[in-house]
């Protein structure tokens, strides 16, 4: 992948399609190397977003970061990712994912043996690319967190992309992808200098990520020695990069140092035009 830092977007913010593009276009005149574009089941379609994201933007790569695998059947996963890559040679990844256990009873599905699933999903995905070669090959990523997603990332993927893990997660997932995979981390930031200020404002969006229905986060974290009981300011700290221009850029090296490939920041922001400001200002710092 080119270039060191990227964007994420998330999927549950029902952003009206044309400021989408307009806040798009901005970031790729930036020079931001990707936009990766969330989804929540019954949300708006990944695949279908990142189609106009391709359509609006001249150069910047589009990831689903994650396309959710009880969303579409697996053929279909597969045709639109070669559908994508047909259109836009070299600037589309797939991210995959499993999502959680709530996405799944949304639909009346079972969250039962993710990894099995994970791989039956892709061995499907392999056969329709058998039957159907794309004529541009695409990259495949998994939204992986535990050490035995992250190995299928490493055997059946191109690599892995972690949502929302501290910095020594991605020291431990570059250990297991070994050093040919791509390892393209997500990470909250938030340009707030003040200390008091910014743990105010992150701490509400650390509780929400790590107790609605997300099992794995939380479980997560504990396993590298975080207390997630009143969420901690260090954990807050460990989550969510604030501060000015400088010290984010400084967790942004740090995410490279210790194995990242590409760094997908996310500013916490009401709006994708918000969003946008705060990439902007950003941008001298890290892009520079």
């Amino acid at each position: 992948m080119r270039g060191k830092v990227g964007v994420w977007l998330y999927g549950a913010r029902l952003t009206d399609a044309g400021e989408e593009r307009e806040q798009l276009r901005r970031i790729d005149r930036l020079g931001y190397e990707s936009a990766w574009i969330g989804e929540q089941v019954g949300g708006k379609d990944a695949m279908a977003r990142s189609a106009i994201a391709l359509a609006a933007t001249e150069r910047l790569t589009i990831g689903t970061g994650i396309a959710n695998l009880w969303a579409r059947p697996a053929p279909t996963m597969q045709a639109g990712g070669r559908t994508l890559a047909e259109a836009f040679p070299g600037r589309f990844v797939l991210g995959i994912g499993i999502g959680h256990p709530f996405q799944a009873e949304s639909l009346g599905e079972q969250y039962r043996k993710p990894l099995t699933l994970m791989k039956n999903y892709l061995s499907r995905m392999d056969e329709e690319a058998a039957l159907n070669p794309p004529a541009r090959p695409f990259r495949r990523v998994l939204g992986a967190i535990g050490p035995k997603m992250l190995a299928l990332s490493r055997d059946a993927a191109d690599g892995a992309h972690p949502f929302f893990m501290p910095l020594a997660h991605t020291v431990s997932a570059r250990e297991i992808l070994g050093p040919d995979k791509l390892l393209v981390p997500h990470q909250t930031v938030l340009l707030e200098p003040d200390p008091r200020r910014a743990r105010e404002i992150a701490r509400p969006f650390v509780r929400f990520v790590l107790t609605e229905g997300a099992s794995a986060y939380p479980k997560a974290w504990r396993d590298f020695g975080y207390d997630l009981d009143g969420t901690s300011d260090r954990l807050v700290d460990a989550a969510v990069a604030w501060g000015d221009e400088e010290a984010i850029a400084k967790r942004v090296r740090e995410q490279l140092d210790a194995g990242a490939d590409q760094v997908l920041i996310t500013p916490l922001a009401d709006t994708l035009t918000g969003t946008a400001d705060q990439l902007e200002r950003l941008a001298p710092a890290l892009l520079g």
